[in-house]
């Protein structure tokens, strides 16, 4: 299958604002970290902005919007605070997460099949708001049938088992969940879903999922934050930027 056309990037600035509440201050500026992705050939950033706001705050939100030239991701759980909150900005796409407040980070894929009335009717006033809707899933066929039949426009696919099996160095594991991404995939796109695919992806692990055609958009956040410190932010997503159009060619 030839690809369906260019690989897109996500940069999730959310660990920006992690070392800024660190200290209290207002320093790092999350809405400078996306001026920075802009320029390093990102096409878009992503935010969570949480119930806790433990990184991301409303204020971060309201800047992003006011200023930033890139389409903004707002990854957001399904609460009638957050739905609100996205009616009220407006931002090009949302994507729901599954959250709750003792994860350190999102542990798994949103559960679509067993909550399908409930998820259909709160991303209806989203979707006739025209804001992408999509919903961060694991590879499961029921999971990814569901979101075609409440009517998401994407289903972007949870990467972390993948990159945690590459990491734990069990390459036996790590290649039947590629597979199953794969599966995952094709079966989106099948059903008419944008697919889109992130978490825990690194320079090792990112080039299986960009080579796979039906995945359009890559969101990468708390690792190229990390190589931040090392590269710099620009530098760190330019060679982010080099590895997937690598992979896709």
């Amino acid at each position: 299958m030839e690809p369906l056309g260019k690989l897109r990037l996500g940069v999730n600035i959310d660990h920006v604002a992690t070392v800024r509440n660190a200290r209290g201050s207002a320093y790092p500026d999350p809405l400078r970290a996306a001026e920075i992705a802009e320029g390093a050939g990102a096409d878009g950033i992503t935010a969570h902005l949480r119930e806790d706001r433990r990184h991301i705050s409303d204020a971060d939100i309201e800047g992003l919007m006011d200023t930033l030239a890139l389409p903004l991701n707002l990854e957001m759980a399904a609460t009638a605070e957050m739905q609100a909150i996205a009616l009220r900005h407006r931002p090009a796409a949302v994507c729901i997460v599954p959250e709750n407040r003792q994860e350190v980070t999102t542990e798994g894929g949103l559960e679509v099949a067993r909550k399908e009335n409930l998820l259909g009717d709160f991303i209806g006033p989203l979707r006739e708001a025209g804001i992408r809707v999509s919903l961060f899933i694991g590879h499961e066929a029921e999971q990814i049938e569901a979101a075609a039949r409440i009517g998401a426009a994407v289903v972007e696919l949870h990467t972390g088992a993948y990159c945690d099996f590459h990491s734990a160095g069990e390459d036996d594991k790590r290649d039947i969940e590629l597979a199953r991404l794969a599966e995952g995939a094709k079966l989106a796109h099948a059903l008419g879903l944008e697919v889109h695919a992130g978490h825990g992806l690194t320079y090792e692990t990112v080039g299986p999922i960009a080579a796979m055609p039906e995945v359009m958009e890559l969101n990468i956040g708390h690792f190229l934050i990390g190589e931040a410190i090392f590269l710099g932010l620009d530098a760190a997503i330019r060679e982010m930027c080099r590895l997937m159009a690598e992979a896709r060619a």
